[in-house]
């Protein structure tokens, strides 16, 4: 990693909710979330909260460097339908080792809709993919 990531950095992301990241869409084959109204999934919420958190380390990374979400701790507490702008912002609270820690803070423009923190990990990105292959040529088919 480059220098200069400090405790207390913050970085904001504001991405306003298409109706393609509604429940119904999260696994869209689920016939069990056809029902749900047609708001922000929290699946696709934490995928926001991961995105802002790779937008605000990429300066820091060196070349072959990579990150990845190894932990996620979030509320999802309240609804935002389609249209609506959230604003996540992410405060960096330190590293240990190559584990980065990120409290997090969303805002639809009428309620706080989440909180809680996030470790990404800093990988080399070459060994990463290395090893994924070995783990895919290793892997036995499976019957069915």
């Amino acid at each position: 990693m480059k220098p200069g990531l400090t405790a207390g950095m913050t970085h904001r992301f504001t991405y306003r909710v298409p109706a393609t990241k509604t429940v119904r869409h999260i696994y869209s084959e689920a016939a069990e979330f056809q029902p749900f109204p047609e708001v922000l999934a929290t699946g696709f919420f934490v995928a926001l909260l991961e995105w802002t958190c790779t937008q605000a380390l990429a300066p820091y990374l060196g070349p072959g460097e990579g990150s990845l979400g190894v932990q996620v701790d979030i509320s999802h507490s309240a609804a935002t339908p389609p249209g609506f702008d959230v604003t996540v912002t992410a405060t960096f609270v330190g590293a240990v080792g190559k584990r980065l820690t990120w409290d997090l803070v969303a805002h639809d423009g009428v309620d706080e809709i989440g909180r809680g923190r996030h470790v990404r990990a800093v990988i080399d990105r070459a060994r990463f993919d290395r090893r994924l292959a070995q783990k895919i040529a290793d892997a036995k088919p499976q019957p069915g």
